[in-house]
């Protein structure tokens, strides 16, 4: 078991929303710090795409924790501060619908309870979290920091793992209020540990909407893409974590969507660190 502590603090490094089948033991308190950002996106993926009227930019700055209330279960909790920019226009217009402007505001706030219900060759666990309704909009330009909505996602998570390698995959499902359409979202995740500080990972995603909500969106807010309803997407990425210690580390990242609805076409870019209360 100890030789694979160390393996087990990238794995928590590298799933920011808690879509990790391992768990906290008891008493334990793990954080994180980071920054992501898709910085000034000028399309959406679509069919056919869809042109933003102007440059946007979607900066994220999240503070997660868990915390194990038992070697099986564990509380997680993530608080995004938002702060969402609408700014030159991407093709000169007389008679522009948006105007330029900046959001700092709360997104949706998570939180959630995962329990480990099997462990012997692979470990399973499911779990529920919650997402608030805490998001901001502002009209004229029409940028969100959030949805306008409650969400609630149970989820399934598997994984297997050694000394120096793991795999993991997860499958559940978003239900949001307010006539927001639900979703169906599967991914997984490969971690190879090549050096006693580095952990190269990639990963796949996918989200795939049920379209069947009936939220009417502004048009100020369909052209910046940001939180709109019925998106979907298939993406991919890397993850390479740099541990100092046991208990700290930096965690970089890096995602792109390959095909979807309403999805920016640039990549989302990540930086942060974490630490462990051990």
């Amino acid at each position: 078991m100890k030789k694979l502590t160390t393996l087990f603090i990238f794995l928590f490094t590298l799933s920011i929303f808690s879509q990790s089948p391992w768990t906290q033991n008891k008493g334990i308190l793990y954080t994180q710090l980071s920054f992501t950002t898709i910085p000034k996106y000028k399309a959406l993926f679509g069919n056919p795409e869809v042109a933003t009227e102007r440059q946007i930019t979607d900066n994220t700055l999240r503070i997660y924790a868990e915390y194990g209330i038992s070697n099986k279960t564990t509380l997680f909790t993530a608080l995004p501060i938002k702060t969402v920019k609408a700014e030159n226009l991407v093709k000169s217009t007389p008679n522009p619908i948006t105007t330029k402007g900046t959001l700092t505001s709360m997104g949706n706030i998570l939180f959630g309870v995962k329990h480990n219900f099997y462990n012997k060759k692979w470990l399973i666990t499911g779990q529920v979290g919650f997402e608030t309704s805490t998001s901001r909009y502002h009209t004229n330009s029409g940028v969100r920091t959030g949805y306008d909505a409650w969400t609630i996602t149970p989820m399934i998570s598997a994984g297997k793992s050694s000394n120096s390698w793991y795999v993991q995959t997860y499958v559940g499902a978003d239900f949001r209020t307010n006539e927001y359409s639900s979703a169906f979202k599967i991914g997984g995740e490969i971690g190879y540990k090549l050096t006693s500080w580095l952990t190269m990972a990639g990963f796949a995603d996918g989200l795939a909407s049920f379209t069947n909500g009936s939220v009417i969106i502004p048009k100020e807010n369909k052209l910046t893409g940001l939180y709109v309803n019925n998106k979907s997407y298939a993406a991919f990425g890397i993850k390479p974590t740099f541990v100092v210690n046991p208990k700290f580390g930096i965690n970089l990242g890096v995602g792109l969507a390959f095909g979807g609805r309403r999805i920016p076409q640039t990549p989302a870019i990540s930086a942060g660190f974490h630490y462990k209360f051990l």
